[in-house]
């Protein structure tokens, strides 16, 4: 009791995705490939969908659009600051700079996989009940599930800070990744943290979980109601379903590893860390507009 009331962390130590200076500068050069492919990518598509008409009048695009930005943002968390860190030997990150990385991760994350969630239900009404498609999602629903969806977010990650910000910190300050997140930080915590791992894997973990099964679900009645009710737009609607899963299986199935099991460490922690802040950012953009022929169209018109 004694070292802990008298010595406070103020700063951690990320030990990084490699020790090796040769494979830092090699990872710097592929990370900073990612970032500006990130950046650029989701950028097109936000200018794309603003300057389209049609592409701005449709629910899919408007969500897209905020899905887009929000990737933009949650790629600008992490990898700046990973990017500097392959730079240099000694990568420290101030008490409060980890409190803000843990803040905006889970406060970006949380807020697209809601998003995500809209998005099935959006497809679902768009391919179950299409004659009825833009009365129901009109412009105001559009927005009040999107304002829901960064409250969910904001609540969710208010949560996180509070939780860890309450646990006293006397050392070790090392973290085993190249960002600070909860269940790396709670294992330095001078203290018994059997109580709070409980309650951020039943936050963390089972949102995770439970958007998961619900997005799986409302993909599955799109499907079956595709293959049994309509002959015609089969493909598209397929392709469009196709591609939303393989973004909801990149986001989830890293977030479902990380948040729902007792926070102890695998090896396996930091590529699952990559593919959640760095891949599935750098993917959607590729995904939502390489099958998509409305949005490659609109390209070719802004371009000329």
């Amino acid at each position: 009791m004694k070292k802990r009331n008298d010595s406070k962390v103020t700063e951690f130590v990320l030990l990084g995705l490699s020790s090796s200076w040769e494979l830092q500068l090699f990872l710097f050069l592929i990370f900073l490939l990612f970032y500006i492919t990130i950046v650029l990518g989701n950028l097109l598509i936000m200018v794309t969908v603003r300057a389209d008409a049609h592409l701005l009048q449709s629910p899919m695009y408007y969500f897209l659009g905020h899905l887009s930005f929000i990737d933009l943002c949650l790629v600008c968390v992490t990898v700046p600051k990973m990017l500097g860190d392959f730079l240099q030997q000694g990568k420290i990150i101030s008490f409060s700079g980890c409190l803000a990385q843990i803040y905006f991760l889970h406060f970006l994350g949380a807020s697209e996989m809601f998003l995500l969630t809209v998005m099935a239900y959006d497809r679902y009404v768009a391919i179950c009940n299409p004659l009825h498609y833009l009365t129901v999602m009109n412009r105001q629903l559009c927005f009040r599930l999107v304002f829901a969806c960064w409250c969910g977010g904001f609540i969710h990650s208010i949560t996180q800070v509070t939780l860890v910000i309450q646990l006293p910190f006397c050392g070790p300050i090392e973290l085993d990744n190249f960002y600070c997140d909860v269940p790396q930080v709670i294992k330095l915590a001078c203290t018994d943290t059997y109580v709070v791992e409980v309650l951020m894997v039943s936050n963390s973990g089972l949102l995770s979980l439970v958007c998961f099964l619900v997005l799986l679900f409302s993909y599955a009645i799109i499907l079956v109601t595709v293959r049994t009710r309509f002959h015609q737009g089969q493909s598209k609607a397929l392709s469009t379903c196709a591609s939303h899963l393989t973004v909801v299986s990149l986001i989830f199935v890293p977030c479902v590893f990380i948040y729902l099991r007792p926070f102890c460490s695998f090896s396996v922690d930091k590529v699952f860390s990559v593919f959640y802040t760095v891949i599935t950012p750098m993917l959607n953009p590729l995904i939502y507009t390489l099958r998509n022929a409305e949005m490659k169209t609109a390209m070719k018109k802004l371009r000329k």
